[in-house]
């Protein structure tokens, strides 16, 4: 995997430039529509991210828009740039919107989950149990796809330039038996391992907090070094995701995740707390002959 400024962060500060440039010139999705002889739903998808846009639609909007030189040259470059497919497209079929693109792009993640073990820290085995749980009519080989897949994802933590990854998790995921004791132990000691990293912080909000904001569901932020990329809060409560982007979301999920992290355990404790759970683990029994 290679990190960089990668296509979907791209298509989005593509799309925000458009959006803004037709605020700019005093015109409507419909009125851009009609000179363009296109539909305004054309326009309104791509000005949101939702659909790609050639070098050639680009430049027609900035025509209408009274839009040149270099200024114009850039733009459509962007847009030839924001065509390029990332390492994910042979897994378009598994990664639903803009996810995975996002991720691969962001500076720092800051992630919450309520149930299970974020992704990127999961086990191969692990994630298998979770996958068939959470898929009972999956056959094998989409399982193993999906297994695949995640484990290119996890690459990113060991990426020579990583982003800062902060997991913060409630106490539920420790005690919630995912494939049975010996998938558990496994799953223990690399989160202790990965916790290693200069750039990891993993945290847990022990069942004593009480009630706390990550209640809501598991969410997780994403942050990016350019300043013309801002943050975006993905929450992970339906089939597709929920992409958050407007100001007062960000400023909301950043909120309680302040919180989150103050009701935590200091990372020391946390993996504290991690590893004594990891010693209660049942062992297994003798083997019958």
């Amino acid at each position: 995997m290679t990190r960089g400024q990668g296509p979907t962060v791209r298509r989005r500060r593509l799309s925000g430039e458009l959006r803004r440039l037709r605020e700019a010139a005093e015109l409507t999705i419909d009125e851009v529509g009609e000179k363009l002889e296109c539909s305004a739903s054309k326009i309104s998808r791509i000005e949101t991210g939702h659909v790609g846009v050639t070098p050639r639609d680009v430049r027609d909007l900035l025509e209408l828009y009274g839009i040149t030189g270099e200024e114009r040259e850039a733009l459509v470059q962007l847009a030839r740039e924001a065509r390029k497919r990332g390492w994910w497209h042979a897994y378009n079929d598994l990664f639903t919107g803009a996810f995975v693109g996002l991720e691969a792009d962001a500076s720092s993640l800051r992630a919450f989950q309520a149930l299970l073990v974020p992704g990127l820290l999961q086990t191969e085995r692990y994630m298998r149990a979770v996958f068939r749980a959470m898929r009972p009519d999956a056959d094998d080989t989409e399982v193993q796809r999906r297994v695949d897949a995640r484990l290119a994802r996890q690459e990113l933590l060991t990426d020579p330039s990583p982003p800062q990854y902060w997991a913060v998790m409630d106490e539920a995921v420790l005690h919630r038996m995912v494939g049975g004791p010996e998938v558990m132990s496994e799953q223990f000691a690399r989160i202790l391992a990965i916790a290693k990293l200069p750039h990891v912080t993993i945290q847990v909000v022990p069942f004593g907090a009480g009630a706390h904001p990550g209640m809501e569901g598991p969410f997780l932020i994403l942050s990016f070094p350019e300043p013309a990329d801002p943050d975006v809060v993905y929450v992970d409560n339906t089939p597709s995701g929920l992409y958050l982007e407007m100001p007062p979301e960000i400023r909301r999920y950043s909120m309680m995740y302040d919180h989150l992290r103050a009701a935590a355990l200091r990372p020391d404790d946390s993996l504290g707390l991690i590893a004594e759970t990891a010693a209660r683990l049942p062992l297994p029994g003798p083997s019958k002959n």
